[in-house]
């Protein structure tokens, strides 16, 4: 069994599912989003050499897109979290083996480094 009490992993486990959920809220926004200015500039002028709005709209795709990209990993990342403090070595650094402090992982639950191995 992980160094973290039956308490601590309860709420770790809590705090994960919040944050999914927040992440998720914000991925089907921004996948909203993103829809939206591909819809919006299917009726554009396909010519962006002149059209002074065809590099806004590209860096607003370009930019959602990031956003999104960011948003998935994270949900994934949140999702290995999960299956890791579900686990019989929840909370052990994946370099030394050690304990990952409960501060660090209430604080970044999907961190699989102690602090000393990811400085």
């Amino acid at each position: 069994m992980g160094h973290l009490t039956e308490d601590e992993r309860s709420e770790l486990l809590a705090e994960v599912a919040a944050r999914r959920a927040r992440t998720a809220e914000r991925a089907a926004a921004l996948a909203r989003d993103f829809d939206d200015i591909v819809t919006a500039s299917a009726d554009a002028v396909r010519d962006d050499e002149h059209d002074p709005e065809g590099a806004t709209i590209a860096f607003e795709r370009a930019q959602v897109a990031a956003l999104l990209a960011d948003a998935r990993a994270q949900l994934e990342a949140l999702r290995l979290a999960g299956d890791r403090l579900a686990g019989d070595d929840a909370g052990r650094c994946e370099v030394c083996r050690e304990p990952i402090a409960f501060e660090r992982l209430l604080a970044r639950p999907a961190s699989t480094r102690c602090v000393t191995c990811a400085s």
